[in-house]
């Protein structure tokens, strides 16, 4: 399978009619103004200098904003410039993010005249209370709509959600989860809220009207939703926002990634584990291909730490394995 890169343009806050309590826009794309045709293009040749000629598909993605919110007239412009290099071949796919409610027919007739590929919907929770909460300003329906004609309109469908936001619970995000699933996305995002910088979030937080989970909490549940999610077929492209200097505070992990991630794995790994404990085996070996081994030792050790603690009658050890593709736990050699 071909490497996979993505050559990011970021439309800030256009498009968008909302200000959500967790949006700063600025925040999160660290650029502020507009972005021109011109400046894509630039941006697009400096990302061709390095991805050129290196045997990988190569994805044109409009991130920042809600792309099909913005006039007709600069979507269709961007949307040319995209395809002029889709057809001559320098890139592969055109990927755009938006919201549930900035779809309709006239905006897909158009994504589709001009060779979209992934349409990525930003819809943070399928449970309205959630939605109402955070001043979405869209509906549930509006998203199982949007959803709807994606897929009839043959794109690939994205979906992106939020963990921690006003009014969210452990039983919310499963739901969201669960409607996830019943949507039928190719790809899908978890985004454990951030509170940001000069956002009504922010306020909310400083006041005492929204209490965060605590780190466990949001671990918990990003990892069931990501093995919910990945155990229904769905890749969950990203866990996280992206580390950002404008990005800061309590509830802001730099490597909540790998965090979740590993907690899936010492999942996994104590239950191979105990049907091998139960049979007597004392000495285990827990192996993992080059791109999982981390994960199966975990963020600063901590899932070695663990097994160790958990259960010290037994020997471990960890080994990378580029034979086998998951990780898997066996009788140490």
């Amino acid at each position: 399978m071909k490497k996979h890169a993505i050559i990011p343009i970021f439309i800030s806050h256009r498009g968008c009619p909302h200000r959500c309590v967790f949006c700063n826009q600025k925040a999160i794309t660290a650029r502020s103004g507009d972005v021109s045709v011109s400046d894509a293009e630039k941006t697009i040749e400096e990302w061709l200098t390095t991805l050129e000629g290196r045997d990988m598909e190569i994805e044109l993605s409009f991130f920042g904003g809600s792309f099909t919110g913005i006039p007709m007239e600069d979507q269709t412009a961007f949307l040319s410039m995209a395809k002029r290099y889709k057809d001559s071949g320098r890139i592969d796919k055109i990927h755009c993010s938006t919201r549930p409610d900035y779809i309709n027919r006239e905006i897909l007739d158009n994504l589709k005249a001009y060779d979209m590929d992934v349409i990525e919907l930003g819809v943070q929770s399928f449970d309205q209370k959630v939605l109402d909460a955070s001043e979405r300003g869209h509906s549930v329906k509006d998203v199982e709509e949007s959803c709807r004609l994606i897929h009839e309109y043959g794109f690939t469908l994205g979906i992106q959600l939020m963990i921690g936001l006003p009014e969210d619970s452990y039983e919310s995000c499963m739901e969201s989860a669960r409607k996830t699933i019943e949507m039928k996305p190719k790809v899908a995002r978890l985004y454990p809220t951030v509170v940001i910088a000069d956002t009504p979030l922010a306020a909310m937080l400083e006041e005492g009207v929204y209490i965060p989970p605590s780190e466990d909490e949001i671990v918990r549940r990003t990892k069931d939703m990501y093995k919910a999610l990945t155990a229904a077929g769905i890749n969950v492209i990203r866990i996280g926002l992206k580390s950002n200097e404008l990005i800061k505070g309590d509830t802001y992990h730099p490597a909540i990634g790998q965090v979740v991630r590993s907690a899936v794995a010492r999942d996994d790994i104590e239950e191979a584990l105990e049907p091998m404990i139960e049979a007597g085996l004392r000495s285990l070996e827990i192996a993992a291909p080059p791109e999982l081994f981390n994960y199966a030792v975990g963020h600063k050790a901590d899932n070695k730490k663990y097994f160790s603690s958990k259960y010290p009658g037994i020997r471990f050890t960890f080994k990378e394995d580029k034979k086998i593709e998951g990780i898997c736990v066996r009788k140490s050699e």
